[in-house]
């Protein structure tokens, strides 16, 4: 059985523009929902996602929860899972708990069988775990602690909240990435339960481990022979060179440790280097060396699922992340390449070139190329000395085209989880991915044939607190989405953002959404019909909306001489290129304004407004060749003298005059004045109606006489 580890360097130089979505916004379309039950925790982790009985379960500190995959806040269950006070008291006495650390983190949560659950937590640095009792249904309603037992979590949680640990059951043997001492000075891959020994890596060696960060885990068969089964570990690490770097590992899981030489140690460890990094315009290579999250993507063959790999940049002062993908094939050739040595004068990494002993390193006992061999404590002493020295590969993997999938450089975020979706549209099947962020907002971007697009931000949190875990269902179209804050459940297709024309839905290219005659609805394969409009490939409005573009409406706006006004103006797709013309005498020409505008993602502000800026403003927008307006503003321009002298203030008038407000306002504007007096009483109407009514009786009414005035002079 091989442990490998894998690591990672990109270099990306690419920015994409984001429609964004903010948490008011989210929560009037009902798209998400966020968990409403506030208790005394924090450090929210979604842990385990059961699609068969629908519940979502969450580790945070001191508490585990259980939550209807289809309602977070309908009747959520809560075990209060508290570190005893005497265990907190010697944890503080050992000078933590400054920070809340001593105090029971739960970190684990799997499925035991049908009706139970094994959990684990950090017990204010004294590791336990325990039983939780689920019922056979859902619908028992049953959550609670199995009473009067205890475990150990030695080897199964670590002590440290900070530090992060990952770990999978498998026939009740518990395999995990996790430090097992007081002060996390011992990383290993361990494996415990299951009434077999207890087995890990080598201790205090940094060819097998060097201050490793884990990741991930996951159990992936090389062959129809259940000998063959091995276990991937995805973790980032100090490498030996003193740089940063991401690897996966694999173990043999039938691997029982050597019978001499690595008793108790894994006899099938070695890992890998995982490259991701990109070549920028002017030669130079960024590199994305820390590994942050992997999505495993199960395809129809099991032994070949798709590894998502998300890397953000080592540094503080360059943000940057990246995603790369990497195919099992790729990571076998790897490991079934030649190893690294370390030889020479200067003690360099070099290939390996002497002899290979038999049975070869890394693989598993009793499987297809070892039948012979029914265990690994009948390796030869040759071999398990050999797998001690040499644990490493010389060559890294690759991602698929050598190039990451998704970049994101020169910005104020990195990118902290990952999830993927497979999504099925009119024109085929699309990667969705969903990329949480150091902010607290969830980027979702379509991978199409040339570039992946970002379609759309979520701003799931006010809070803003980085997003640490995000699971997917498919099955319920749901996206879950966790932080120090809470957590927050968010559905897979939001079409109503893209906007109720037919071109901005084809534009979107979403493979959630198609055009349905009248709207941009949710689109399932199972619901086919001729109405339905969906082009992702393309996304081509002018085939796709033949006889749904309807003709925009044309807005009026007010703005005051020699005052700013902004002309607001915003593409449903972030991919629009945006111009905008000028209509003035019957004639449209590209705005070219002599003065101050201000172009914004939003609109332009146009600034010391005057008479000749009076006309009709056409807001183009240009996307695949497709051109369209998205606004059509008519600006029309009130002279300044006769604005002030409507709206100045008499401080003679008396406190009664107040009664008049808005009432003697609207009967203004039948009164037969001049069309500039009509517009400008239109202008005082509209703003008249925009204060509530304490702004409206605090305000100064113009005074009687000076209106009257006006009235006389202009009649």
């Amino acid at each position: 059985c091989v442990c490998v580890c894998v690591c990672v360097c990109v270099c990306v130089c690419v920015e994409c523009s984001t429609h964004n979505t903010f948490h008011t916004e989210l929560m009037d379309t009902r798209a998400a929902r966020p968990f409403s039950f506030s208790f005394n925790t924090s450090d929210y982790r979604i842990l385990l996602m059961d699609q068969d009985q629908g519940r979502l379960y969450l580790g945070s500190r001191e508490y585990l929860v259980a939550l209807d995959m289809h309602n977070v806040n309908k009747e959520p269950l809560i075990i209060h899972w508290p570190a005893s006070a005497k265990r907190k008291g010697e944890c503080q006495m050992t000078g933590k708990g400054r920070q809340g650390e001593c105090a029971n983190f739960v970190r684990l949560i799997e499925p035991w069988n049908r009706t139970h659950l094994y959990t684990c937590g950090t017990g204010a640095y004294q590791p336990i775990c325990t039983f939780i009792n689920r019922g056979w249904r859902a619908e028992d309603y049953l959550f609670r602690l199995v009473p009067g037992y205890v475990d150990s979590g030695k080897g199964k949680c670590s002590y440290d909240p900070k530090q992060e640990n990952i770990a999978v059951l498998i026939d009740g043997n518990l395999y995990a990435g996790v430090h097992i001492d007081f002060m996390s000075t011992d990383a290993a891959l361990f494996r415990t339960m299951g009434g077999r020994t207890a087995i890990r890596t080598e201790q205090y060696d940094s060819r097998w481990l060097n201050e490793p960060v884990f990741v991930q885990i996951q159990q992936i068969p090389d062959s129809a022979e259940r000998n063959d089964d091995k276990l991937y570990f995805f973790f980032r690490e100090k490498s030996l060179d003193s740089s940063g770097g991401a690897s996966p590992s694999v173990l043999a899981r039938n691997d029982e440790g050597g019978q001499k030489s690595l008793v108790n140690r894994w006899t099938t460890f070695l890992k890998a280097r995982l490259i991701c990094s990109v070549i920028g315009e002017d030669g130079v290579e960024t590199r994305f060396d820390e590994l942050r999250d992997v999505f495993i993507q199960p395809t129809q063959d099991e032994r070949n699922p798709m590894v998502y790999a998300l890397f953000t940049t080592a540094g503080s002062v360059f943000k940057g992340s990246a995603v790369c993908v990497y195919s099992m094939a790729d990571i076998r050739n790897v490991f079934n390449g030649p190893f690294a040595h370390k030889h020479g004068h200067n003690y360099q990494w070099t290939e390996y070139t002497g002899k290979i002993p038999y049975p070869r390193p890394g693989t598993c006992p009793g499987g297809t190329f070892t039948p012979g061999i029914r265990s690994s404590k009948n390796f030869s002493d040759e071999a398990v000395n050999f797998i001690r020295a040499h644990p490493l590969m010389i060559h890294p993997v690759y991602p698929i085209h050598r190039r990451p999938l998704v970049v994101r450089t020169g910005v104020d975020y990195r990118f902290t989880a990952l999830v993927v979706d497979q999504v099925d549209a009119v024109d085929g099947r699309y990667e969705v991915l969903f990329l949480g962020t150091d902010r607290g907002t969830v980027q979702k971007v379509i991978v199409l044939p040339k570039d992946p697009t970002n379609m759309e931000e979520l701003t799931l949190e006010e809070s803003r607190a980085p997003v640490k875990t995000m699971k997917i269902s498919s099955k319920r179209q749901q996206l879950y989405v966790s932080s120090d804050a809470g957590l927050t459940q968010v559905s897979l297709h939001r079409c109503g953002v893209y906007g109720r024309a037919c071109s901005d839905c084809c534009l979107a290219r979403d493979p959630y959404c198609a055009w349905d005659g009248e709207s941009c609805s949710a689109f399932t394969p199972s619901t086919k019909r001729r109405s339905r409009r969906q082009d992702v490939k393309h996304g081509d409005p002018l085939r796709q909306c033949r006889g749904f573009n309807k003709r925009l409406r044309e807005t009026v706006q007010f703005g005051v001489e020699g005052s700013s006004t902004f002309l607001e103006c915003q593409p449903r797709s972030p991919q629009a290129s945006v111009k905008w013309l000028f209509q003035r005498e019957g004639k449209r020409k590209v705005l070219t304004r002599v003065g101050g505008v201000l172009k914004t993602n939003h609109g332009i502000l146009l600034k010391s407004l005057n008479q000749s800026d009076a006309g009709l403003y056409h807001c183009l927008a240009t996307e695949n060749n497709f051109k369209h307006t998205v606004a059509r503003v008519a600006l029309r321009i009130l002279d300044r003298d006769i604005v002030l002298a409507l709206t100045a203030q008499d401080e003679d008038e008396e406190p009664k005059t107040l009664q008049a407000g808005p009432q003697q306002q609207s009967s203004l504007v039948s009164t037969p004045f001049p069309p500039e007096i009509r517009l400008i009483n239109q202008y005082c109407q509209s703003y008249w109606e925009q204060l509530s009514p304490k702004q409206q009786q605090q305000r100064k009414r113009t005074s009687r006489r000076h209106t009257e005035g006006q009235d006389q002079g202009l009649g």
